[in-house]
């Protein structure tokens, strides 16, 4: 879009305090209103965020002065509040998932294209100077043709600290759901689209204890599966093994690691913006970190709005619509396999994000928008 946007947010919850803190920092990021079901929470925002009005939902997303409405609700909600937005002519950023289902972030896509506005969707973690660094080091050939890539995510499941677990063991949950969108976007970054899924799932048990918080000790039932395996197999021929699970207690592997011709590539944890880069070229006798050379130095969560407001009119932001709809779908259809036991071929494909070149983005000379 070339200039700042005027910023309005739906959801005043935990997650917002990432975005406040980068949105003071960021000159193409101008924060204007805030709401949420909860007036007072939103009041609160407004209260320490000089020049932000608290408004309801309805007064948000008909307020002129809102260029861009950044979703913080939670996933159910996340398809009706976007197309309530782009009604109402005004381009989205979501939290991630895009939508619950494909179906639903269809329906947000279409609309925003016939509307003639911009969807833009998290994770934006892939644009920070970890899995950038990564692709570069891709792009320059370090490894060779990429050959396969294993991504793990173990962890013995949200209730032993989450105070509110509940959603984590329902259906639209799962490891998959919850952290895969960081996984199978920085794969699909580094790698390319994906053509065709296989998968499987277990859980190990019917119900799950809260371990803090005023419900500690309640028993919380499982209805959907809590250990994920698939592979992708990407539009390269490269394959992708996946591990996620909220079953297991502990892993030594990396986050991601990338194999090909002549080398292999550690990538660091694709649910944070930076991290170490690990090389071991064919031939070698020990690991190297490569240099930071991409990406946007000093992320955190906004950065994909501040990108977003950077792209030329008419093209696809990095952390884009098409990138969250093709991710999600790659999900739903790794779930499909593991019910059916058969392959599942994707029907979305997307253009592989452009590389972003290392990089500090402009910041506010001042903390005139922070009390």
């Amino acid at each position: 879009m070339g200039k700042p946007l005027n910023v309005g947010i739906i959801g005043c919850g935990a997650i917002i305090a990432q975005y406040l803190t980068n949105f003071r920092r960021l000159d193409q990021v101008n924060l204007v209103a805030v709401a949420d079901l909860d007036g007072a929470r939103a009041q609160a925002v407004a209260d320490d965020y000089e020049g932000v009005r608290a408004l309801s939902v309805e007064e948000l997303l008909a307020a002129e002065d809102v260029d861009l409405v950044l979703n913080l609700t939670i996933p159910a909600a996340h398809a009706e509040i976007a197309l309530k937005a782009i009604a109402a002519g005004k381009s989205v950023y979501g939290e991630k998932p895009l939508a619950a289902t494909t179906a639903e972030a269809r329906q947000v896509l279409d609309a925003a294209k016939a509307a003639g506005v911009v969807v833009g969707c998290a994770p934006d973690t892939v644009l920070g100077t970890g899995i950038q660094t990564a692709r570069k080091a891709i792009d320059d050939g370090l490894i060779g043709v990429p050959i396969s890539a294993t991504a793990t995510m173990a962890t013995p499941g949200h209730e032993r600290w989450h105070p509110n677990p509940d959603f984590y063991y329902q259906p639209g949950g799962g490891p998959l759901l919850d952290m895969g969108p960081y996984y199978v976007s920085a794969l699909v970054t580094l790698l390319g689209p994906v053509v065709s899924v296989v998968g499987a799932a277990s859980h190990t048990r019917n119900e799950r204890t809260i371990g803090s918080g005023p419900r500690q000790g309640e028993k919380v039932p499982v209805n959907i599966d809590s250990h994920v395996t698939g592979v992708l197999v990407h539009a390269s021929g490269a394959l992708s093994t996946l591990f996620m699970s909220f079953d297991a207690v502990k892993t030594k592997s990396p986050n991601i690691e990338i194999h090909g011709e002549r080398g292999s590539l550690v990538v660091p944890d694709p649910n944070h913006f930076d991290g170490d880069v690990q090389l071991f070229s064919l031939g070698a006798e020990d690991w190297e970190t490569l240099p930071v050379s991409a990406g946007y130095v000093d992320s955190g969560r906004g950065f994909g709005i501040a990108d977003l407001a950077a792209t030329p009119q008419g093209k696809e932001p990095r952390a884009g619509g098409a990138l969250a709809f093709h991710v999600l779908e790659v999900m739903e259809s790794v779930l499909k396999a593991a019910r059916t036991g058969m392959s599942v071929s994707i029907q979305s494909t997307v253009e592989r994000p452009d590389s972003v070149a290392l990089a500090v983005l402009a910041e506010k000379a001042d903390a005139l928008n922070s009390k």
